[in-house]
């Protein structure tokens, strides 16, 4: 039977790679790489001669049924890369992953580097619970209205932004997340890693003190507890349970009615009584 490893490989620090990865990397038929070029690198350094192929952002849902119907004609082994740290998290793997256990082919987990992890370790933040969002939208408005959904939803928050873009994002947070604090990490596990900790204002002016702030990319991780954020009026008065038989009647699930009132600005433990109310109703 043949098996699709995810394998997580260096973010930095080349040492971080694991005997595991290694000799996965070396045991299977082919490596589906985001990269070709970069894992060529990586495996040259590791001595590694199995073929690459290449599955990236553009190509990766034509690629993946490609692939699996040829690991089942072949019986052959695969393990997908991306340029550093593991795949699937921001990165392309998804499908490829989606297809291969559609088709009751094995995925197993090469566990190693992932950028937002080793952020969280280094950031002094202690979290009962955070959410991880990746890259965020990078047109201003669409940017500050999804932060402020993140303040009202999450108490720590992990984005990914390229240094080209970093200092506007830790400036929309200022404005929009007030109380909230950072640790935004960059280059981590090579020479020259950094981690900045503050307000959002203390960190923007450290970015802007620093001439490289525009080379490495960057994971931030944000702890919102202390945000206060601006009570948003419902715009319809209309009783909770309501508004939730409403939602109820138009096709939503009580769930999904519960989440878009208090994304509205409605307090959370009202809402799900009123939605336990509105149950009952209609069972």
């Amino acid at each position: 039977m043949s098996t699709l490893y995810v394998v997580a490989t260096p973010i930095g620090n080349l040492s971080d790679m694991s005997p595991h990865a290694i000799e996965t990397l070396r045991s299977v038929g082919l490596i589906a790489a985001e990269d070709t070029r970069v894992t060529k690198k990586l495996t040259n350094h590791f001595g590694i001669d199995t073929p690459l192929i290449s599955c990236h952002q553009h190509n990766e849902k034509g690629r993946a049924p490609e692939l699996v119907q040829r690991m089942l004609a072949e019986d052959m082994d695969v393990a997908v890369v991306t340029d550093a740290g593991t795949p699937a998290i921001s990165d392309p793997g998804t499908e490829l992953v989606r297809a291969a256990a559609e088709a009751g082919i094995p995925v197993i987990a090469v566990a190693g580097p992932t950028a937002f992890a080793a952020a969280v370790s280094v950031s002094g933040f202690d979290f009962s619970s955070f959410t991880f969002y990746g890259f965020l939208p990078r047109e201003s408005k669409e940017l500050k209205e999804k932060l402020l959904d993140i303040g009202r939803k999450s108490e720590g928050a992990i984005f990914h932004e390229s240094p080209h873009r970093v200092k506007a994002l830790v400036a929309a947070i200022a404005e929009t997340l007030p109380g909230a604090l950072l640790s935004v990490s960059c280059d981590l596990t090579k020479l020259h890693e950094l981690t900045l900790r503050g307000t959002p204002e203390e960190i923007l002016a450290a970015l802007e003190a620093n001439e490289k702030s525009e080379k490495g990319e960057y994971c931030l991780v944000a702890d919102l507890r202390g945000v206060q954020m601006p009570e948003k009026k419902p715009m319809i008065q209309a009783s909770l349970e309501a508004r939730i038989f409403d939602l109820v009647l138009n096709g939503a699930s009580i769930r999904d009615a519960v989440d878009a009132l208090v994304e509205q600005g409605e307090k959370k433990n009202a809402v799900k009584a009123a939605s336990l109310r509105v149950k009952e109703w209609i069972e």
